[in-house]
Order: structure tokens, then C-alpha cells, then sequence
């Protein structure tokens, strides 16, 4: 079953996701970081996790392999559910290799645009592989379609690496990435919010109601 990760950095969008009961994990960056006002990354980040207790994502800030690896090692301190998101460069890929072959290497290569840099990811022992959708859609590129190639890839080849659909702007991308088989999909909490709303649900709620008022000689 793919699971549903929200993409942010918020503690209340969190708590009211996590109430619904089909929530999963969480991805942040500093982007999302600073949307939310914080820039102490442990404490929000461990603010998360006590809410989700499942993987949440937090992204490093050097561009080298060592400094990549040095801060690993401190995010991946912080709780077994925490995952360290490493870009896909050449010194990504480096740091993903050393950090992969640890006991709590847990890895989500992030900010993938291509098949083969999903596939390179994999071979570095990466946990997770982000396709960024969005971004490439916003380009003129076929997003979702990197998606399914890596989901093939991973398959005809054997990678435990799982595919995470990312850079998610609507519920059409969410149903695209479960049709292609993504096993996970991460999304903003409005497109969450989307998925769940429809006005021919609304109506019959409101008719049943109307309905069993009447019912009841109201």
C-alpha cells in the first residue's frame, strides 16, 4: 500500500493530518523550515516525529561529501524515525554510499529529476528516491514519468530503494503516482485537503440529514 507523507514543516498541519488516521511520515527542508517560522531544526523536527512516529525527512545544507556526512550523523542521532535527505550531485552520492552502509543510514535522496539519477541514488543505498514532479510538470517536462521508470527500474533490477513521488500540486498528481506505482507520495496539506473534499459528497450528506429530519416530523 503506498503511503501518504505530508511535505512541511508545520506543526498544526501535522497534528490535524495525523488526526485523520492515514498519515504516514512527514518530509521538511529549510525552505519549509522557514515557512514555518523555525529555525531550530532538531527541535521541530523531533516536534514532528512525536506526533507522526513515523519517517520524517530533514535535509542537510552542505554541498561537500564530508560536511554532507558530518551532519548526517548528527540528524540521524535524533530519533530512529528520522531519515537525512541528501541531494543527488556527485557529492551526494558520495555521502549517500558512506552514510547508507551505517546501522541507522537512513537516506531519502532528494531533489531527483531524472530516471537515471534515481537509479544512481539506488545503487548509493539510498532509502528513498524523490521525483520531483512538480517542478519538472512546471518546465514542460512529464514529471510523473520519471516516476514510473524509476517504480520500473527498482523492479526489473531489485532495489529495496522505494519510489517517493514529490513536488506533489494536486490531487491528479497524487492519483497519477499511485496508478505508476509510487510507494510513497508526499503532498503539501492543501492538496491533502483536496483529496478528500467533493461536492457531491457534501450534498448527500446534507440530503441524508434533510431526509431523516423529515423523518423524525422536524
Amino acid at each position: 500500500m503506498a503511503q501518504i507523507f505530508l511535505d512541511t514543516a508545520s506543526i498544526d498541519e501535522v497534528r490535524e493530518a495525523a488526526a485523520w488516521g492515514i498519515l504516514d511520515g512527514v518530509t521538511t527542508n529549510p525552505t519549509l523550515m522557514m515557512r514555518a517560522g523555525t529555525a531550530d531544526l532538531k527541535e521541530n523536527t523531533l516536534a514532528i516525529v512525536s506526533i507522526v512516529q513515523g519517517p520524517v525527512s530533514a535535509e542537510v545544507l552542505s554541498t561537500d561529501a564530508a560536511g554532507m556526512i558530518e551532519e548526517a550523523r548528527e540528524i540521524l542521532s535524533w530519533s530512529e524515525h528520522v531519515f537525512v535527505k541528501i541531494p543527488v550531485t556527485v557529492e551526494g552520492l558520495k555521502a549517500m554510499k558512506e552514510i547508507s552502509a551505517w546501522p541507522n543510514g537512513r537516506v531519502n535522496a532528494t531533489l531527483i529529476f531524472s530516471a537515471n539519477q534515481a537509479y544512481l541514488a539506488a545503487k548509493a543505498g539510498a532509502t528513498y528516491a524523490s521525483v520531483f514532479v512538480g517542478r519538472m510538470d512546471d518546465a514542460g517536462l512529464d514529471g510523473m514519468e520519471v516516476v514510473a521508470q524509476a517504480r520500473e527500474i527498482f523492479d526489473n533490477y531489485g532495489f529495496d530503494c522505494q519510489v517517493l513521488a514529490a513536488s506533489i500540486r494536486h490531487p491528479a498528481h497524487v492519483l497519477d503516482a499511485l496508478l505508476v506505482g509510487a510507494d510513497i507520495i508526499t503532498m503539501p496539506f492543501g492538496v491533502l485537503q483536496k483529496m478528500i473534499r467533493s461536492p457531491f459528497t457534501d450534498a448527500g450528506v446534507e440530503k441524508f440529514l434533510q431526509d431523516w429530519e423529515r423523518a423524525q416530523g422536524k
